[in-house]
């Protein structure tokens, strides 16, 4: 049997974004990013060294991608998944809770609060928790789809590849969740104290003391990253090496992004 390293015909006419809801909801998202970058443009409010509309549109590129993402990885889902009841209670839930932490970041941004560590009172506390039980909820959907496509034998897609794709969406979750819940249970993002504030250009992580946001933004992204490496170990290695070489990448992310945290933790820079 042979295999492609993309889709065969039944999956190929599906649709780019075959996930409806998680397309429109990603497209929309994208879009909003017209209101907070005119209200950075508008609002000269600073927030920890930085506008405070910083975070929320930080927050909306990577939920737009994250949503989109899902939805393009969707066409290799079993066939029919996506339209049980079940499924779509669950899928209207992750958007759900991605609008409600959107919602939370953008709230804070306008009243010039924090949203993140915020403990000043037993009310933002409690909704600080509230949100990082969305936070999970959202990201559960990468765990989803990956065991699903790891299960699906019905891809069309050459091994490698649906393997890859599968261990990008597990990793995912659970690196996200080991990382963004340490990160969470801490004061703040930073471990040791920075004197000039020196940081990374457009990412602003802390070229002084341990930066946790750096293992979380890879952490995070191993959905991109690891299919990438599949794709060429599938199309630029024999079959019997592309496997193989598929397990050794995603086991050389996953020490990388540990150490990145174990870095951080011990409050040393990456950069």
């Amino acid at each position: 049997m042979t295999y492609a390293t993309f889709p065969l015909p039944d999956a190929a006419r599906r649709p780019l974004l075959a996930e409806p809801v998680f397309g429109a909801a990603g497209i929309l998202i994208g879009l909003s990013l017209a209101v907070t970058l005119t209200a950075q443009a508008i609002d000269p409010r600073p927030f920890a060294g930085d506008s405070v509309w910083v975070k929320p549109i930080k927050f909306q590129v990577a939920l737009s991608l994250y949503l989109l993402t899902l939805s393009v990885f969707a066409r290799w889902l079993p066939a029919g998944m996506t339209a049980r009841p079940a499924y779509r209670i669950f899928a209207a839930f992750v958007v759900f809770s991605i609008l409600a932490e959107l919602a939370w970041i953008g709230g804070a941004a306008f009243f010039g609060t924090a949203s993140h560590f915020n403990v000043s009172s037993p009310l933002m506390a409690t909704l600080y928790g509230l949100m990082g039980f969305f936070a999970v909820s959202l990201t559960s959907a990468s765990l989803v789809y990956g065991f699903a496509i790891w299960r699906n034998s019905a891809t069309g897609l050459a091994p490698a590849l649906r393997l890859s794709i599968a261990l990008g969406l597990v990793l995912t979750f659970v690196l996200t969740v080991l990382v963004a819940g340490t990160m969470a249970s801490l004061p703040g993002h930073l471990v040791g104290t920075a004197k000039t504030g020196a940081s990374l250009p457009i990412f602003g992580w802390s070229r002084e003391v341990g930066d946790l946001r750096l293992p979380h933004f890879f952490a995070s992204h191993a959905m991109h990253v690891l299919p990438v490496l599949g794709w060429a170990a599938a199309r630029f290695l024999p079959p019997a090496m592309a496997l193989p070489a598929t397990w050794l990448a995603a086991i050389a992310f996953t020490g990388s992004v540990l150490l990145a945290f174990g870095l951080a933790l011990s409050g040393l820079p990456i950069v």
